[in-house]
């Protein structure tokens, strides 16, 4: 399951070599759309690749931070910095194969 995020947890949360934060909304469908192919890939990258939740509605000075103007969007984070952000539903497998190369990215990096 992934991590509600906050302003409070923010930066603990994105202290990993992936983090990937989903910026949603509980009104927006896409969102809902989403939310299964994000908890699949949760489970497929258990250990690899850490994900967070973040409500814009009570977050919307964080969203402006990251430029997150439409949602869903989600936000890579490497090593505590916000590097690229995705927005709209992709399929599972779309974004698999986008979350394999990040990965990859970080393993040639080390």
């Amino acid at each position: 399951m992934s991590v509600t995020i906050t302003r409070d947890n923010l930066n603990s949360e994105v202290d990993n070599d992936i983090t990937v934060i989903d910026f949603w909304a509980p009104w927006c469908g896409p969102c809902k759309m989403m939310d299964p192919i994000l908890e699949t890939l949760e489970t497929q990258y258990e250990g690899k690749i850490h994900f967070g939740k973040m409500n814009v509605d009570n977050n919307q000075d964080i969203a402006e931070q990251y430029k997150v103007m439409s949602i869903p969007s989600l936000v890579i984070f490497k090593n505590g910095e916000a590097k690229e952000k995705i927005t709209g539903v992709y399929p599972k497998e779309k974004l698999a194969n986008y979350l394999d190369k990040k990965l990859a990215e970080v393993k040639d990096n080390k």
